[in-house]
């Protein structure tokens, strides 16, 4: 049967459990063991599709259509673990299910309570990744011990180990060692209290992953280990990152946790293979060139709401073994004080997505400027349709051009409403979501990228480019250089006499791993790369280096 660690934590919020969670599953991946990943979210929504980005970061969405917790774009980048819908449950998911099985008089007139209809549910959601060809089940519980919200979640936990037997279940607990600087000392009385609280419960922790800033001493470490019951060997030092987070599996892997890991859930592996992420690392550390991208968005304080594309843009800047400065800007500030001022010294401009009328005449000066100055342009979802606005407005003459989203009235309706959303009520789970295909133009620069005409992508939007206008602007020089299956719906602008200047519905990003990066956000750093070059050097173009 399926093995199932479970990683918790304690002290603080923000840990990064789930870089730990896919660090985890990265170096059981390497030891030739079939891993599937899962996050656990302690909150009411459903799901985070209604949630503010300054709450809760980006969404990230699955070829399924899910939208799910950041998290999960951790666990795609660092794993090969295919996700599901079945990946990231919330409390609001598991008590719809529990409500609606008791309507249906499935408990047979029983009270229904946390205990046992809840937890069993948790447990339920847990097994379903649990299967014959799966080695490792890895379940990150979202909170932080001791939240009201999570207890649910931590007790169905502990009741699952005696469910299948403890020898096929592992607790992982990653707390926090603050130092002290006035004192000069690494504290440990934290963790103590948090594994206590965990103790309390009924979950004895096997590791203890310490997030730490100052290297941990032999003494630090029995000490915890005495306190918290564990052997010294099971207390982990999982030291701050000043570089870059891969720099966390390599980290682990020193220390020794893949390792314990096989040893205590008595898993048959390999000798874990990691040279292709040394290589990585490596090229990271050594880049030849630089090169700066302007994000220009409404959230661009709010690190988390643009994580993918950020993520995605570092990987474009291995390919190319650039370091890429990002030069986050936001929307409102350009609309105050233009984009000459903002935006001079970028070598390239990606807007990303998102939703509202705020910040969009600035998303539209800073497209503007970047096909008025023959500066490489990326635009994704929101991106895209900013882009058609700004071309409708100051190149097809449709001076009053906007998007049925901001004005419901406007002249030139460039983007509207998709046909399907219009009798659409509920805003949880209703937009066009998901892997969708792209069929693209053969001579179109998405499809040299790609080295491919059929493709498919994930999307998240309601609104879509009109095609009642589609001749119009293509007549003014706007390439349709993808669109779906039938046609009917725009998936990829371009202008072919720019330098770079390619917009696309769907969300690339999510997709965009580090030792593999996505074609367009590869196409678009080395077109940055080629403008800094020919800027630098006069006027001859600088050789980007092939993804």
């Amino acid at each position: 049967m399926s093995k199932h660690i479970f990683v918790t934590g304690g002290v603080v919020s923000s840990l990064g459990k789930g870089l730990t969670s896919a660090s985890i599953g990265m170096l059981l991946e390497s030891r030739g063991l079939r891993v599937r990943m899962q996050k656990l979210d302690p909150y009411l929504n459903v799901d985070p599709g209604t949630m503010s980005p300054f709450q809760h970061g980006e969404v990230y969405v699955l070829d399924d259509g899910s939208e799910t917790d950041l998290d999960l774009g951790h666990y795609e980048r660092f794993t090969s673990s295919p996700l599901t819908r079945d990946s990231n449950y919330t409390t609001g998911q598991i008590y719809q299910s529990v409500i609606h099985k008791e309507r249906r008089g499935e408990f047979l007139g029983q009270t229904v309570q946390v205990i046992p209809h809840v937890t069993n549910e948790i447990k339920s959601a847990i097994s379903k990744l649990g299967s014959d060809d799966v080695d490792v089940v890895i379940t990150e519980i979202g909170g932080t011990v001791g939240d009201i919200e999570s207890q649910p979640f931590l007790e169905a936990i502990r009741q699952f180990a005696l469910d299948v037997g403890k020898e096929n279940c592992l607790y992982i607990h990653l707390t926090l060692i603050p130092y002290l600087k006035a004192a000069g000392e690494l504290k440990t009385k934290p963790t103590q209290h948090s594994v206590g609280q965990l103790r309390q419960i009924g979950v004895q922790p096997d590791v203890l992953i310490c997030r730490t800033e100052r290297s941990l001493g032999r003494d630090e470490c029995a000490k915890i280990a005495l306190f918290c019951n564990v052997p010294v060997e099971a207390v982990i030092e999982e030291r701050d990152k000043d570089f870059s987070v891969y720099e966390v599996p390599v980290s682990l892997l020193e220390h020794g946790l893949d390792a314990l890991i096989v040893r205590k859930l008595d898993l048959r592996a390999s000798e874990p293979h990691l040279d292709r992420w040394r290589d990585l690392l490596h090229r990271m550390r050594n880049p030849e060139r630089e090169v700066t991208i302007a994000v220009v968005g409404k959230y661009v304080e709010h690190r988390d709401a643009y994580k993918s594309i950020y993520e995605a843009i570092d990987h474009a800047g291995v390919a190319h073994r650039a370091q890429v400065r990002v030069l986050r800007v936001h929307s409102e500030a350009i609309e105050r004080e233009g984009p000459e001022k903002l935006l001079c010294g970028a070598d390239g401009v990606l807007v990303p997505g998102g939703f509202g009328e705020r910040g969009i005449e600035g998303k539209l000066e800073a497209i503007r400027f970047a096909r008025e100055r023959g500066v490489p342009f990326f635009g994704i979802c929101l991106g895209m349709q900013c882009a058609v606005v700004e071309f409708a407005r100051n190149v097809a003459g449709l001076e009053a051009a906007n998007s049925t989203e901001f004005d419901k009235d406007t002249p030139y309706p460039v983007i509207c409403l998709l046909d399907e959303q219009r009798n659409v009520t509920d805003k949880g789970g209703t937009m066009r979501l998901g892997a969708h295909p792209a069929v693209l133009q053969v001579e179109s620069r998405s499809a040299a990228v790609y080295n491919a005409t059929t493709i498919s992508e994930r999307h998240r939007h309601r609104f879509e480019f009109n095609n009642a206008y589609r001749n119009q602007l293509a007549a003014h020089g706007l390439s349709i250089a993808g669109a779906s299956p039938d046609g009917q719906l725009v998936e990829i602008i371009e202008l072919p006499d720019h330098p770079w200047f390619v917009a696309t519905q769907f969300h690339p990003e999510f997709k965009s791993q580090p030792t593999r990066p996505q074609p367009l956000f590869a196409g678009f750093l080395g077109a940055a790369v080629r403008s800094r070059g020919a800027r630098t050097h006069t006027g001859h173009e600088a050789e980007a280096v092939q993804p």
